[in-house]
């Protein structure tokens, strides 16, 4: 199950590899809208984003990025039946929320996280990138509960 909450750092180096490391993204969505003022892009609409290492899907995207403009991202989240994909795992919830200063990945909202290994849900998820931990909460919705495979 280690190998689950580790992979989760790869899923939002989607926001800063770009940058450094000059990996394409690809954004569809239905609508797209950019407010310079407000340094906020939003994606609608069966958004699709493509990373080399992770594919997100969610009704809506919004990235909030700073003065270095659109490759200077300060957060990205993603709502909705929210879905993060990379080669050994599937994550979703209803939201996920990637700081980039913070180095965080917050996803929250009936979190199911699932890889060969097993299957860890629990209503949010906080991975800290920095440090790779990874920490599945409980609350009065629901406890974390786990099914492992063994070998």
């Amino acid at each position: 199950m280690i190998r689950i909450l580790v992979a989760l750092t790869g899923l939002f180096a989607l926001a800063t590899l770009p940058a450094a490391a000059q990996n394409p993204v690809e954004i569809t969505a239905d609508n797209f809208t950019i407010d310079e003022t407000t340094q906020e892009a939003v994606f609608t609409g069966n958004v699709v984003v493509v990373h080399p290492s992770v594919t997100v899907w969610a009704p809506t995207v919004v990235v909030i990025y700073g003065e270095g403009g659109t490759s200077d991202i300060e957060s990205f989240e993603a709502t909705g039946d929210v879905r993060l994909k990379t080669t050994e795992q599937d994550a979703t919830g209803e939201r996920a929320v990637f700081d980039p200063k913070a180095r965080t990945l917050h996803l929250t909202g009936n979190v199911v996280v699932t890889n060969a290994s097993g299957t860890v849900k629990g209503p949010e998820l906080l991975v800290d990138l920095e440090t790779n931990v990874s920490t599945f909460t409980g609350s009065q919705s629901g406890r974390v509960t786990g099914v492992f495979t063994t070998e």
